[in-house]
Parts: structure tokens; C-alpha cells; sequence
């Protein structure tokens, strides 16, 4: 691969660092030693990290318990979901309506417990579907969210990612999941998460930060890369997950991450 990184001062300089998990700092319930090695450097260092997942089948809660498990030592505000985005859209945008969520439980509850209103999927109507990452997914959730769609639901989605990388190898993610619920409906989805720009936006109001003091670092061109790329982040790919060197050469100058390593333990090494 020719790709060629800019100085490393630009990344020493940010005070926000944020991680995507799944293929980034761990694979599945793999944890990559170097990760754990890295972030605590930057606390040290007197940086902030902030964990955000695109992967809304469970709630923070639950990373909360994972990335204390593996070692991380996270606190409760270093934590944020696409499903945290989408419901915060919800609250903001569209409060008091109706919605059917294709997703967990865990998804459902952490939507319930802000409120929102979620159907059981046999009602006639409703104002909003969702779909989400469902590893609970029936052929009657696709039916009843189909058939809402059709009689003028608006459709959402919770984050646009076509696979989960898993240990041993990718599961279908919420992006195939809507990609077939529009292929029955015809509609396309409004998403969030990465990398979209309310992810961004929910990051700088938590934070108190600035897009240009912050850096992102994941394993995705389409979602973690471009939600750097597109709102003033800047983005760093590790190839620890699903981009390979081949995908890089193949982007567009635009869609090109800032920074590439191979993995964390890179970063880590330069830095401290």
C-alpha cells in the first residue's frame, strides 16, 4: 500500500480520542492487549476517550460491564450508541409519536427508558419504524415492519453497517437488515450513527469539544472514516478489522482516511 500519513504531531495534538470497539479495540470477546495499553497511556497523558459503537443491540450499560471486563476502565459518560443518537433524535424531533423498533431487547428498553413510545408491530399504523441490528429478528418483525412502512410509517434505521465482525468472521448487521426491508418497500431509511452528521453533533455537546480537537479511530471506511472525513474529524483507520489495504487504494482522494496504521499497537508505540 503507498498510502503515506501525514506528520504524527496532528494526532498528538487532539484531546479527544474516540474509538470504535468491534474490530478496533476488540474483536467479538477477543481484546487486543495493545488497545488496553494505549488508552490507558492517553489518560495518563491527561487526554479523553470516548467509546462510540455503531452497534445498537446492546445498551451502554451492557458495554459498560464488556469494556470493564476486558480491561478498559471505562466510566458511564465514555460510552455512546447509535442507539443513543437515534433516540436522542427521536426525543428532540419527533417526540410523543409512535414508533416500531426492529431490534433487541436491550434496544428496546434503553429506548423505553427515555420515554419513547414503541409499539408491538400489530397495530394498523404507526408514525415511525425503525430498524436496528436485531439478533433477534423474526420473519414476522420484517412483516409488521414492511407492511407499517407501506401504510406511510416513516422509516428510520439505527446505523448503516452491512456486517459485525465476529471472531470468526462477519454476521449480517443493520444495514442488511434494511437493505432487505427496502427491497420489499422500496423505501430507503433516514440513518444515524456513524457517519452521519447527529453523531458528531451529540459527541461535541457531551464533550464540550470542537470537531478539530478531536480524532476517531475504526476499522471502517464507510462509517468510522467518513463520519471523520465528512464533519471535520480527524479520521484514523486501523486495519485490525474489516478495511483491507485494497479498499484504501480503491477510495476516492475524498473518502481517504487522514491516518492508516495496521493496528492500535502502532499508535501506541509512535505516541509513548
Amino acid at each position: 500500500m503507498q498510502f503515506q500519513n501525514p506528520p504524527f504531531s496532528i494526532l498528538e495534538e487532539k484531546k479527544l480520542y474516540i474509538f470504535d470497539m468491534d474490530g478496533t479495540i476488540y474483536l467479538g470477546n477477543q481484546v487486543f492487549p495493545f488497545a488496553i495499553r494505549f488508552i490507558k497511556n492517553l489518560r495518563k497523558a491527561g487526554k479523553r476517550v470516548l467509546f462510540f459503537t455503531n452497534n445498537a443491540s446492546r445498551s451502554p450499560e451492557v458495554y459498560l460491564d464488556k469494556l470493564t471486563r476486558l480491561g478498559f476502565e471505562p466510566t458511564m459518560d465514555e460510552i455512546m450508541t447509535a442507539g443513543d443518537v437515534t433516540a436522542e433524535f427521536l426525543i428532540r424531533h419527533r417526540a410523543g409519536k409512535s414508533v416500531y423498533l426492529v431490534g433487541t431487547e436491550d434496544l428496546c428498553n434503553n429506548f423505553r427508558k427515555r420515554g419513547i413510545n414503541l409499539l408491538t408491530g400489530a397495530e394498523e399504523k404507526a408514525d415511525i419504524v425503525i430498524t436496528s441490528f436485531d439478533t433477534s429478528l423474526t420473519y414476522q418483525k420484517l412483516d409488521d415492519a414492511c407492511r407499517l412502512i407501506r401504510e406511510g410509517a416513516e422509516y428510520l434505521s439505527t446505523h448503516p453497517d452491512f456486517n459485525c465482525p465476529t471472531e470468526t468472521g462477519f454476521m449480517p448487521d443493520s444495514g442488511a437488515i434494511a437493505a432487505l426491508v427496502t427491497a420489499s418497500t422500496g423505501k430507503v431509511p433516514t440513518y444515524f450513527g456513524k457517519p452521519y452528521r447527529e453523531t458528531i453533533e451529540m459527541i461535541c455537546e457531551a464533550t464540550e469539544m470542537q470537531p478539530a480537537e478531536m480524532c476517531i479511530f475504526g476499522d471502517r471506511l464507510y462509517t468510522d472514516i467518513a463520519v471523520g472525513k465528512r464533519h471535520g474529524v480527524t479520521a484514523v483507520l486501523v486495519l485490525s478489522g474489516e478495511t483491507q489495504p485494497a479498499d484504501v487504494e480503491a477510495a476516492t482522494d475524498a473518502d481517504k482516511p487522514d491516518f492508516v496504521f495496521d493496528s492500535l499497537d502502532d499508535v501506541d508505540r509512535m505516541m509513548f
